[in-house]
């Protein structure tokens, strides 16, 4: 469904000189710097997979978000998204595909979502049926019906998602770019957005390229996962294989000391089997163990002192990411 061959875009701005005199000498020699926010990236993704797009700030994620969209024109390299170029902007294409920015909107702000749903079904030309069995269905996944009819700026940021959802859903794409979706949503909004998205994938076999610095979103979501840094991508491949590449071979054991067992645990206190060992002004330690110590480790505690709860995790997928991100540095 999306084919990408060493896609890569360049940006160019001017460098201003500083004062006035290094404006007025930029009026006849300009300085330009190159900016790569995406270098040689390549990957492809079957219909009805949902995948993970992720990378720090700024690493190019929404810039080939834009590219696969037709909003941005590559330097250099190739996208095919269900037989389409993005770069040729044809209307076929725009017919098959929808962006779903979480930082912008594409309601109408002082309209109610339902008109700007009908001015929607008009540029797209969905027959009445059509587009009412499709609102309907949509309306009732997201649980939004009685607010159909209040202005877009009175939503609350969870509402309003969820009616930018309806709108990109609208006609039916084959493919939907999602960049930060649930951005800024409290936890039992973005429960009910990744569940959305989850069954929607499900029922209609949309192709879905999702970013998101939500871990949450992610593990829930995607099975396989695409990870840049730089412009370059760094990993490609299965959800699984990323956390037991990076978070397997450790785990994270935290403590806490009973009361009658404290002063067993002073500041000078280390566990021989932990890699590292942490203790906040609670009083609350927190410990990475190779996976073959995890029970050494914790014949030590339980020999040192009294401990009042003791809890063994694997290393959270936000550290095996920032890892991976450290190590390309």
């Amino acid at each position: 469904m999306i084919e990408v061959r060493g896609l890569t875009r360049v940006f160019r701005t001017y460098k201003k000189r500083p004062g006035f005199l290094g404006g007025v000498r930029g009026l006849f020699q300009r300085d330009f710097e190159e900016n790569t926010a995406a270098q040689e990236i390549s990957f492809s993704i079957a219909e009805g997979e949902f995948v993970g797009f992720l990378g720090p700030n700024g690493a190019g994620k929404t810039t080939t978000l834009k590219m696969l969209a037709g909003l941005i024109i590559p330097t250099r390299g190739t996208a095919r998204v269900a037989g389409h170029d993005p770069t040729r902007r044809e209307n076929a294409y725009r017919r098959i595909f929808a962006l779903v920015l979480g930082q912008k909107n594409q309601l109408w702000w002082d309209l109610p979502a339902i008109e700007s749903f009908q001015l929607l079904r008009a540029i797209y030309s969905l027959p009445p049926a059509e587009f009412r069995a499709t609102l309907d269905e949509l309306v009732d996944l997201l649980e939004v019906r009685p607010k159909l009819d209040v202005m877009v700026r009175e939503l609350s940021l969870g509402e309003r998602m969820k009616m930018e959802l309806i709108a990109a859903l609208l006609h039916r794409p084959r493919v939907l770019f999602l960049d930060e979706p649930t951005i800024g949503l409290d936890v039992v909004s973005q429960r009910k957005v990744r569940a959305f998205l989850r069954d929607y994938n499900r029922r209609h076999r949309v192709t879905i390229l999702l970013t998101s610095h939500y871990m949450a979103d992610i593990q829930e979501l995607c099975g396989r996962v695409i990870v840049i840094h730089r412009g370059r991508k760094i990993y490609d491949g299965t959800l699984d294989r990323l956390e037991a590449a990076g978070g397997a071979r450790r785990k994270i054991v935290t403590f806490v000391p009973a009361a009658q067992g404290a002063a067993a645990f002073g500041e000078g206190w280390i566990c021989r089997h932990a890699l590292t060992t942490r203790r906040d002004d609670e009083g609350k330690f927190t410990l990475t163990v190779p996976a073959d110590q995890v029970v050494a480790a914790s014949q030590d505690i339980l020999r040192a002192g009294a401990v009042a709860d003791i809890t063994i995790e694997d290393v959270p997928l936000e550290d095996v990411i920032a890892e991976l991100f450290t190590a390309q540095t």
